[in-house]
């Protein structure tokens, strides 16, 4: 392995760490976020995953006008895809999340703070992915996809606001622009999310880390005779690949995504060690395992066909400004809005 590639790796392993650390203090979650929006009245959380897109489009789209790194190496900006399977894949993945309490990142970092059912979650949801990915499920993914994918002259926002006239670089500053002023001021309108300094300072860095993955794999990795794939955080995927790694690991080879798993579960076991919110906790009754079980089946292979999660394509994925991206988190809301309000909402369990 050269150089290039054990940096890569080892930032990965750093951007973990601290994504584990922050997550683990700050409660970031895309799923508890609408939930103590929706359901509970508290907005504040929300505010702080839409502090972390802000910051996140905007320090991505500076390194690629500035040339540092080129995001249409990356799998969000394609020529052709999708529109129905990425929808799908959003729906599915954003119901499975409310099963399962939490998405893949979230079930990462409460299993180093002791919650074994995020241990299930993690197991079940990395089967299901590489099943999709690769298995049983993969020959109907892929004839989906292909029944239905089309091409586009346009597959992002600065490209589709260049067809009206402006230059490229004006687009994407326009484009940027309006996403970041908006999403800031729907974060600082809230009174209770100005008074919370901590949440604040947890999306500002979560958005950075974003940046700074693009940054790491983009231009620190980026080498003519042996490059690494252009990536940033995502979860579903790397999970997959991680469980794989750790199961035949002979003849396979450490990726910035699986380092970035590795760190994320590491660094929210030191912090919750430090701060002693270590405590092992497990399923309240069957019926609770088979419905968080069930979550993570609908997470892994959901988050597959929506080519991320609600951090893979919810931060990552957006912060491209890539038109797939926002299809898919458009099916990834509207799935944890089912799961939360209306007529499919899940179901409190009854307490034993």
């Amino acid at each position: 392995m050269d150089s290039s590639a054990q940096l890569v790796i080892l930032a990965g392993l750093v951007i973990g760490l601290i994504y584990g650390a922050v997550g683990l203090l700050s409660g970031f979650c895309l799923m508890s976020s609408m939930r103590g929006w929706l359901a509970e009245g508290d907005g504040r959380l929300v505010r702080t995953f839409a502090m972390a897109i802000a910051v996140a489009v905007a320090a991505s789209q500076f390194l690629a006008g500035s040339g540092m790194v080129d995001l249409g190496k990356s799998i969000y900006l394609q020529q052709s895809f999708s529109v129905p399977v990425l929808f799908l894949g959003g729906l599915l993945f954003g119901y499975g999340m409310v099963l399962s309490n939490g998405c893949g990142s979230r079930a990462l970092v409460l299993l180093g703070r002791g919650n074994l059912r995020s241990f299930v979650v993690v197991i079940v949801l990395a089967i299901a992915a590489q099943m999709t990915l690769k298995g049983l499920i993969a020959p109907v993914r892929i004839a989906l996809v292909q029944a239905s994918q089309t091409t586009v002259n346009a597959n992002s926002l600065p490209s589709l606001l260049a067809t009206l006239g402006p230059g490229d670089a004006v687009s994407r500053a326009l484009g940027a622009a309006v996403i970041v002023v908006a999403l800031i001021l729907f974060a600082l309108a809230h009174p209770a999310f100005r008074r919370s300094p901590g949440q604040i300072a947890a999306g500002v860095v979560v958005g950075l880390l974003v940046a700074s993955g693009w940054f790491v794999t983009g231009y620190l990795g980026a080498d003519d005779f042996n490059p690494v794939p252009v990536t940033s955080l995502t979860f579903v995927a790397p999970i997959a690949d991680s469980l794989q790694y750790v199961m035949l690991s002979t003849g396979l080879t450490l990726n910035f995504g699986i380092a970035t798993v590795a760190g994320v579960l590491a660094g929210s076991l030191v912090t919750a060690l430090a701060t002693g919110r270590f405590h092992l906790e497990g399923y309240s009754s069957p019926r609770h395992m088979l419905r968080s079980a069930s979550g993570a089946a609908l997470m892994g292979t959901g988050g597959v066909m929506a080519f991320g999660c609600s951090i893979g394509q919810g931060l990552t994925g957006v912060s491209t400004l890539a038109l797939g991206s926002f299809v898919a988190v458009a099916g990834i809301l509207l799935g944890t809005t089912a799961g939360l309000r209306g007529a499919l909402r899940v179901q409190p369990l009854a307490v034993a």
